[in-house]
């Protein structure tokens, strides 16, 4: 479902590692998403990457959960990444990575990291409050709202009958998603 957006992201010169983690595993994923982690900071330099300039990035379910570990005040400094990317995510439920609500820990301090998100402001799966009110907490993220929903702000649009998102083609939404790899550019320090 990423693949759109991480072939967006790359031709603006990023390095994307995309994880495959499942939300259904016992420990809803956690072990899955701290594992590729630690894979993405071991590997990195050997695609040609820096890993002192990781961008922790994640969509629905993996934004909360890039968030989380990007800015929890127990992530260990050599799995912390060097900035965050939330992308059409709620932060107020507990992320599976950290076990509390990153709008809860950062409500007490400020981020470690600096944190983008995105958010499509058409999106019917999660409110775009919710990215609102993360903002809000964080004085110092940079939001962007976009004229679409949940599936475009990657690239994608839902398809009811394959039960998955596909590759989008209508202009709106390709260019919904050349803005959130265009954020992720900035977050890594790329213009």
């Amino acid at each position: 479902m990423l693949r759109p957006l991480a072939r967006e992201a790359a031709a603006r010169g990023l390095l994307v590692l995309v994880p495959d983690w499942s939300c259904r595993q016992a420990d809803g994923g956690a072990a899955e998403l701290r594992a590729s982690l630690a894979h993405a900071r071991r590997t990195a330099a050997a695609f040609g990457g820096d890993p002192a300039r990781l961008v922790l990035a994640g969509w629905s379910l993996g934004g909360r959960e890039a968030i989380a570990v990007a800015t929890h005040p127990d992530t260990p400094a050599e799995l912390r990444p060097s900035a965050a990317v939330g992308i059409a995510s709620q932060y107020t439920d507990p992320a599976v990575t950290t076990g509390d609500a990153p709008l809860d820990h950062l409500a007490s301090g400020p981020s470690p990291v600096p944190i983008w998100l995105v958010h499509g402001t058409a999106d019917e799966i999660v409110d775009v409050e919710h990215t609102r009110k993360l903002a809000a907490a964080v004085p110092t993220a940079a939001l962007l709202e976009l004229p679409t929903d949940h599936a475009g702000v990657v690239m994608t649009v839902y398809s009811p009958e394959a039960r998955r998102c596909l590759p989008a083609t209508d202009a709106d939404t390709l260019e919904a998603g050349r803005r959130t790899a265009a954020v992720l550019a900035e977050a890594a320090g790329l213009s």
